[in-house]
């Protein structure tokens, strides 16, 4: 009998939890781990790892790249509170050194998005096989450009983001393999290539720009 009780307030409180309207949500402060960015006309896609710092306001792009029917290896390093960022060719050791133009804009729901619904990915048919989400669309501020975020409904990890910016359309970007902190800190110090690095006059970048 007490089994048969417990089983039925454990119901009770798993239902309770997913009758609860989705609020917005602010990602861990350390994040590392997987993500592909593809381009709406497909001439674009990229799969790499990546380490996110909200706290000192860092993040580490490693990347494959698949571009005209070619094959890169990328490496982007954006310091934001030094207002830096550094492209680093590992092949032909060499590091661009571009003024960072954008803000840091933390993994996050923006309070004045709109939810679009709450699914879960899979099944809730038995335990792990499914994963509740909650997709939230809105437009940015800066250049107007519409998004669309999904997020895990417990962690609030990305899961999927969507971005329409003039060009080059819409970008998709998904995350995957996530972990919590940051294994190895000093990924966010510039390898010893960039020492001698200089800041290009002229060259300027931003979140996107490490990709494109």
């Amino acid at each position: 009998m007490q089994l048969w009780l417990w089983c039925a307030l454990l119901v009770f409180v798993a239902g309770g939890c997913l009758a609860q309207r989705p609020r917005p949500c602010r990602s861990p402060p350390l994040l590392e781990g997987s993500l592909t960015v593809a381009t709406q006309n497909g001439g674009y896609s990229a799969y790499g790892k990546y380490a996110y710092d909200a706290i000192l306001q860092r993040i580490r792009f490693g990347e494959f790249v698949h571009h005209n029917n070619k094959t890169l290896i990328k490496d982007a390093l954006l310091l934001y509170q030094e207002h830096v960022m550094y492209l680093i060719d590992h092949k032909n050791k060499t590091c661009q050194k571009r003024k960072l133009m954008s803000q840091f804009h933390p993994m996050k729901i923006p309070c004045n998005s709109t939810l679009l619904g709450q699914v879960v990915i899979g099944s809730l048919s038995a335990p792990g096989e499914g994963l509740l989400v909650n997709s939230w669309t809105g437009e940015t501020s800066e250049d107007q450009g519409q998004y669309i975020l999904t997020f895990t409904e417990f962690g609030c990890l990305p899961v999927t983001v969507l971005f329409n910016r003039p060009e080059p359309g819409w970008i998709v970007m998904n995350f995957f393999n996530i972990i919590r902190g940051i294994k190895e800190p000093s990924v966010f110090f510039p390898p010893p290539i960039c020492k001698n690095a200089t800041l290009e006059t002229g060259e300027e970048g931003d979140f996107f720009s490490a990709f494109f």
